[in-house]
């Protein structure tokens, strides 16, 4: 890790402040530029540079000269672009006071911040004490190395002290690889100095009072920039709906606007996990890439942006409604933003352990806003990846668990089993058909408790319901302990932002149901509306009844449901839209219940894939890609959903044929091959189906387990393959010593037979042998594959291939018929 800054002059005379971070295992440096007072501009963001002091000339090299017909200099846009520094574009930071828009001139503060040695928050919660901290000649910029984690973190406080505004910046290069940005913005008194100390200072800012307090500042959008070079001039999102999430598109980077909006309480189906700007052609194996993800599970925004004065932007914000967060007067606030609230969000329900809260926030902090460089797609997602393996192990070790990830247990979740048809003898049967074919997690889902034997009714009721699971020999309590007894542990469904207007708890509390009108409700969804959590007495009957009920029955495995768009949202207690505070409660909730509950692991599922980003992912144990366990959808869901989240992190089930969803018949070694290299699990009623399947499940079962501990940190990667109705992704260990690859036919292909296939990840001056993993089908038998003579290399024994080759012209699939798929290891020599 490398952290530098430097000082000097650039040949206009202005004085430039330059700061260079390196991570070099990552293979990763960002260099930032700040000229004079004015706000950092990101003029490096790649590989490391071979003389890193050359940096103070990048604003020379890049700063642009005045054109005719536009202002009187052009814009080099900062990380939070300003019609005051000649930014012309969108508007990026979007405040008001009195309804009136303020357009703002960010000057750095000298001297804030200047030998503030814990100021800066880091630590898996981002509350423990930096070293190495500096702020060399008082300039207002802190620089900053996490001994924990060993990232570099820069923060500049700039303020507009005419129109009584103060923000922070913060940059942050990881050792994963991801260089990540956030500020916090807070209301200061006009003609009011910033206190020596600093915002992020233990009392922060204390501005004295003016003739006349200023009015309330109101946030509505504060959009953190990532320049990207020209040669970055493809763009890359994914869309879909439900069963069918993370489908790619790409367009030219042209001029004009790209944004692709989330206003429905969550990401939802239909948004990009990034946005990547990159050579034309980028693939996974090729190409520069840039892409930028907002770290945030409520309201969001990814853009990119092109104007014909600057250089493209890849940006990320959340948004905010109107009067959803507003901020008082500096003269009734103390203390600085909250650092130790790694959502990246202040102002939101609930002290450590507490309740929720209606207070008014001192300050606003945006979320994360992440970005990762890499050659091709595979390695944007590795950075990722090893971020969020990072976070969960410091997460672990901060609570006592050990440091290694625990083996990712063989699940079984009743859904498509029983839906909502439960008793005692029929998940008891269920559970022992478990057992027998290596599950190591029985999951009860949804239809336990109140009234709930449809959608219709009973959701928000968190008590047992009687009627189903009575106290005694069949409670529900008995089930647990039964699923115990096996060796198993036991999980349970819940859906706690939601709630059925035919509920008890709805009766009882119609005023914790968010609405836009005390006399009218959002449109429904699935017969449920939204639960007011930044209500404290709705926040804490949901906590308190999660936390008994883990406690009551032993629930190692919580499935955290969310099955409605969030929309109208509007607290009855405040009277304000609640949205941002809504996933401010979520993020506590979950993190009370697994700080009192060491080992509790929770999934996040959301109407299937609908909640993924990192935001909640440092909190989850994994998530749910998609309601669609047809393989042959899964080939893309679990692909795309991949450049976010490690694939041990990904549930991956094995479903009955034909799938629910929509009805495709497929073998069972396909929907067995789809769900290996993610988290592995079962939807499906084990009763029903004939020992034979049951035994090849077993088989396949078994054999994830002799590869899920180096699956947890190997790299994930996928080939980029000129035919369309093939897919080869991979999983290569750590040190590339081995390797687990999965062909897919998907449809027919115009070859016939399909011709070589190359391997990525491998060392290419390495010797490997290749072979078909022992659960692959039979090919000599006739239904097993499209190919009516042997295939040389696929046998037993197999076959030694020198590493370049397997990586350039590769090797020849075994000929399938459509939505067939095999699996086969290459193993260091």
């Amino acid at each position: 890790m490398t952290a530098t800054q430097y000082h000097g002059t650039a040949r206009n005379g202005t004085p430039i402040t330059a700061i260079y971070l390196e991570q070099r295992t990552a293979n990763v440096a960002v260099a930032l530029v700040l000229p004079g007072d004015g706000m950092p501009r990101i003029a490096h963001w790649g590989r490391p540079l071979n003389r890193p002091e050359t940096v103070l000339g990048l604003y020379d090299a890049l700063n642009p000269q005045q054109v005719d017909g536009a202002l009187d200099f052009t814009p080099w846009p900062s990380v939070l672009p300003t019609q005051a520094e000649a930014w012309t574009g969108a508007s990026r930071l979007v405040v008001r006071r009195n309804d009136v828009e303020l357009f703002l001139k960010l000057s750095v503060l000298p001297g804030v911040g200047s030998g503030v040695g814990s100021g800066v928050g880091f630590g898996a919660g981002g509350d423990s004490c930096a070293s190495g901290v500096y702020d060399e000649g008082g300039t207002g910029v802190i620089v900053a190395t996490d001994p924990a984690t060993g990232a570099d973190r820069v923060t500049v406080t700039a303020g507009d002290a005419e129109q009584g505004v103060t923000i922070v910046w913060t940059g942050e290069l990881d050792p994963s690889g991801l260089f990540r940005q956030k500020a916090a913005i807070r209301n200061a008194a006009p003609d009011s100095p910033v206190a020596p100390d600093g915002p992020a200072a233990s009392e922060g800012p204390a501005a004295q009072d003016g003739p006349e307090s200023p009015a309330p500042l109101s946030i509505g959008k504060i959009e953190l920039a990532f320049p990207v070079p020209a040669t970055a001039s493809e763009l890359f999102t994914t869309t879909g709906h439900h069963l069918r999430e993370r489908s790619p598109q790409r367009q030219p980077f042209q001029q004009g606007r790209l944004e692709r909006v989330s206003m429905v309480g969550r990401p939802d189906f239909d948004a990009s996990l990034i946005i990547a700007a990159g050579t034309p052609g980028f693939g996974f194996e090729r190409g520069d890439v840039y892409a930028v993800h907002t770290a945030w599970s409520g309201n969001s925004l990814l853009s990119a942006e092109r104007i014909a004065y600057a250089q493209g932007l890849l940006s990320g914000a959340e948004l905010l409604f109107g009067g959803e967060v507003t901020l008082p007067a500096a003269s009734d606030v103390s203390g600085g933003p909250g650092m130790a609230d790694e959502s990246g969000a202040a102002g939101g329900p609930g002290a450590a352990g507490g309740s929720g809260t209606l207070g008014t926030p001192k300050w606003y902090e945006t979320p994360w806003v992440v970005g990762s460089y890499g050659d091709g797609l595979n390695e944007v997602a590795q950075h990722f990846h090893s971020f969020l393996r990072a976070r969960h192990a410091l997460w672990r070790k901060a609570h006592g668990l050990p440091a290694e990830p625990k083996p990712r247990p063989v699940i079984l979740n009743t859904w498509e089993a029983v839906y909502f048809r439960h008793d005692y003898d029929t998940l008891k049967a269920l559970a022992d058909k478990a057992k027998s074919v290596g599950v190591e997690r029985f999951v009860v889902d949804d239809g336990w408790f109140g009234s709930r034997r449809d959608s219709r009714s009973g959701l928000g009721d968190w008590w047992i319901a009687q009627d189903v699971w009575p106290d005694g020999p069949k409670s529900l309590k008995a089930l647990a302990d039964y699923v115990h007894g096996l060796g198993m542990e036991f999980g349970l469904w819940f859906e706690p932002e939601m709630i059925n207007p035919d509920s008890d708890t709805a009766r009882a509390h119609p005023d914790w149901i968010l609405a836009p009108t005390p006399n009218r409700l959002p449109v429904q969804g699935r017969s449920q509306q939204v639960l007011d959590l930044t209500n404290p007495g709705a926040f804490d009957y949901v906590l308190g009844a999660m936390d008994g009920l883990v406690g009551e029955l032993g629930v190692d495995y919580i499935k955290w449901d969310h099955n409605k768009l969030v929309t109208e949202a509007v607290s009855r207690l405040s009277g304000r839209p609640a949205v941002h505070g809504e996933t401010l409660a979520v993020y506590r909730i979950f993190d009370t219940l697994r700080d009192r509950h060491p080992g509790l692991e929770i999934e996040s599922c959301a109407s299937g894939g609908a909640r993924v980003d990192l935001g909640i992912l440092e909190r989850a144990s994994r998530i749910w890609a998609s309601d669609c366990v047809d393989p042959v959808e899964r080939a893309d869901i679990q692909r795309y959903t991949s450049l976010l989240v490690p694939p041990q992190m990904i549930g991956e089930h094995v479903g009955v044929s034909p799938a629910e969803t929509n009805r495709r018949t497929t073998p069972l070694s396909m929907r067995l091959a789809m769900s290996f290299f993610g988290h592995m699990g079962i939807e499906w009623d084990l009763t029903k189906e004939p020992e034979a399947d049951l035994r090849e499940l077993a088989r396949w079962v078994a054999a994830f387990k002799e590869h899920r501990d180096w699956f947890a940190t190997a790299t994930a990667v996928h080939a980029d393959c000129a035919d369309p109705s093939i897919r080869v992704d991979g999983m290569v260990s750590a040190d590339r010593s081995k390797a687990v690859y999965r062909f897919i036919q998907l449809t027919t292909s115009a070859d016939w037979p399909v011709g070589p296939i190359h391997l990525p990840g491998l060392d290419p001056d390495a010797v490997y042998h290749v072979a078909p993993l022992p659960v692959s089908p039979d090919l000599r038998v006739f239904d097993a594959g499209a190919g009516r003579t042997p295939l040389g290399w696929w046998s037993d024994a197999g076959l030694d291939v020198d590493g370049r080759a397997l990586e350039a012209y590769g090797l020849r699939p075994p000929s399938l018929n459509p939505a067939q798929a095999v699996l086969f290891g290459a193993v260091r020599v």
